[in-house]
């Protein structure tokens, strides 16, 4: 297999992919790809075809997406109006429906732009081979949930057959009730029970970004915590951030924020020695 036939142009430098295939070949990469990144066709299809890449590279890699924007016109079609508190959605029955729906049918739409690129991807949801175990978060959320189990054996299996598990943020209760999770929830609870080489998580940012607004490439969780006391790391990057210190404190090696609107910036975090977003470690 010759690289120079399956990289892009305006990807990460041979000599260093050679390196970390090397590095990642019997570890596993989560990657979360984020509600934000979606609407675009042209960061969607870039996406794909950086899964594709990692897939034919003999990478084993776990997708996890979102969908928030799709829900919101999915609902706003709907006449419902979302509540939210802390930042997750409040969600009741008829909700719960719509975002099930709406979510496999993003799930679909993956899985079959994957399979037309000439990799095979797996659906992962609620209403086929759920992986995800949850309990509710609180009462007033209503149909949210937290993951208490994922079940490995699924996920490894696919793997082991060079596909691509593509999991929708979703999960059953003990009396099989579909619950949503919030994204990066969901792939941090996937990436931890996997022990995760990495986790990545696709947004429309360049990363964590210090007082300056310049990017930070690399930092403790004890910085972190600080820059969330400074009010430096504030609002909607919080819950992103309180996932990633938990990954880490718990069996994943490195966390990437990264900003998916890029030109194949998961191959350039993944293959080239500067990255392409902000890596967060122990």
């Amino acid at each position: 297999m010759d690289l120079k036939d399956i990289l892009p142009q305006d990807g990460p430098p041979l000599n260093q992919v050679n390196k970390y295939i090397k590095k990642y070949k019997n570890d596993l990469i989560v990657i979360k790809y984020g509600g934000n990144v979606l609407i675009d066709r042209k960061v969607f299809n870039n996406f794909i075809t950086d899964l594709f890449i990692l897939n034919k590279l003999g990478l084993s890699t776990v997708v996890v997406h979102g969908g928030g924007p799709r829900i919101k016109r999915e609902l706003e079609k709907s006449n419902i109006q979302s509540k939210f508190i802390k930042g997750l959605r409040v969600t009741d029955k008829s909700i719960i429906n719509i975002v099930e729906s709406v979510l496999i049918d993003f799930n679909d739409d993956i899985v079959q732009s994957l399979n037309k690129k000439g990799s095979k991807g797996i659906s992962l949801h609620t209403k086929n081979n759920n992986i995800i175990k949850v309990i509710p978060e609180s009462k007033e959320l209503g149909f949210v949930g937290i993951p208490t189990e994922v079940d490995n054996k699924k996920i490894l299996n696919i793997l082991e057959q060079n596909k691509v598990p593509i999991v929708s943020p979703l999960g059953l209760d003990k009396e099989n009730q579909t619950y949503n999770i919030n994204g990066d929830t969901a792939a941090m609870a996937i990436a931890k029970s996997l022990k995760a080489r990495r986790l990545l998580l696709m947004t429309n940012v360049d990363g964590v970004l210090d007082k300056e607004k310049k990017l930070i490439e690399e930092i403790s969780s004890l910085e972190i915590l600080q820059m969330i006391k400074d009010e430096i790391i504030t609002e909607g990057m919080i819950p992103k951030i309180n996932a990633c210190l938990d990954s880490v404190n718990n069996g994943v090696t490195a966390v990437g924020i990264i900003n998916g609107t890029k030109q194949h910036s998961c191959l350039w975090e993944i293959f080239s020695d500067k990255g392409s977003g902000t890596l967060i470690r122990k």
